[in-house]
């Protein structure tokens, strides 16, 4: 039987979310729109698609990047970690919107696909629209995904906290048998919202430069799956 899961991690700020009104009429999005088939206000936001438009939208450095969320998502889920039942992943947007994702949940690696199963699920609140849930948004704040996992520690990543190297990092989330919560950006520049600052009981640094967010989801995964001894070296279990 699969372990109960006692990580998780939390994709913070995700650049994930539907067009905003106030640039649904303007000419780029409308392009889009009808290329696709698809109302504006129905479709994920996408900088490579919406620049222009997105000039006129506030901390739009942080917006339109559901690739990164993409890259973060699979990560996880094709994680030997997950597959084993020790991760749960929860992915918290700009927004605030909070998604839970089950941990067999197989996400497409095409990126058009998966751009069509995260509107599906922001504009209807779960996937699939009927039956099982493999994926669903639990609310907005990111107090809705502490308060479903519980966690006893909630640490940031981030360039600006305590430097830790990451197998160190991995032996302080596993031990003393309490769940953790690690929080990961997903977005491509600027700072952390005030919200998720506010929510992490502690900041901490695995690299001296700033990371890609799958860079650092890989290298935290990489690191908590050798102390659990989930890759046999030379014959041998970390």
């Amino acid at each position: 039987m699969d372990p109960e899961p006692r990580v998780a991690i939390a994709l913070v700020d995700a650049s994930l979310e539907l067009v905003p009104p106030e640039i649904a009429k303007h000419p780029a999005v409308e392009k889009t729109a009808k290329r696709r088939g698809k109302r504006p206000l129905a479709m994920l936001l996408d900088k490579s698609l919406h620049y222009h438009a997105m000039k006129r939208l506030p901390s739009q450095e942080k917006r339109g990047r559901p690739d990164i969320v993409h890259f973060c998502m699979l990560e996880v889920l094709e994680s030997p970690l997950c597959s084993k039942g020790y991760v749960q992943l929860y992915v918290h947007t700009l927004s605030g919107q909070v998604i839970k994702a089950r941990s067999d949940v197989r996400l497409p690696k095409n990126y058009n696909r998966f751009v069509g199963l995260m509107e599906q699920l922001l504009a209807f609140g779960r996937v699939p629209a009927e039956g099982e849930v493999l994926l669903e948004v639990l609310g907005r704040g990111l107090d809705k995904a502490i308060e479903d996992f519980k966690p006893s520690r909630k640490i940031l990543l981030s360039e600006k906290g305590v430097r830790m190297n990451p197998l160190d990092l991995a032996s302080k989330v596993l031990g003393g048998g309490e769940k953790a919560m690690i929080m990961i950006g997903a977005f491509p520049h600027g700072d952390f919202s005030d919200e998720v600052l506010r929510s992490a009981d502690e900041i901490v640094s695995i690299y001296e430069g700033v990371l890609e967010g799958f860079v650092a989801t890989s290298i935290v995964l990489r690191a908590l799956e050798f102390k659990l001894g989930l890759y046999d070296i030379d014959g041998r279990n970390v």
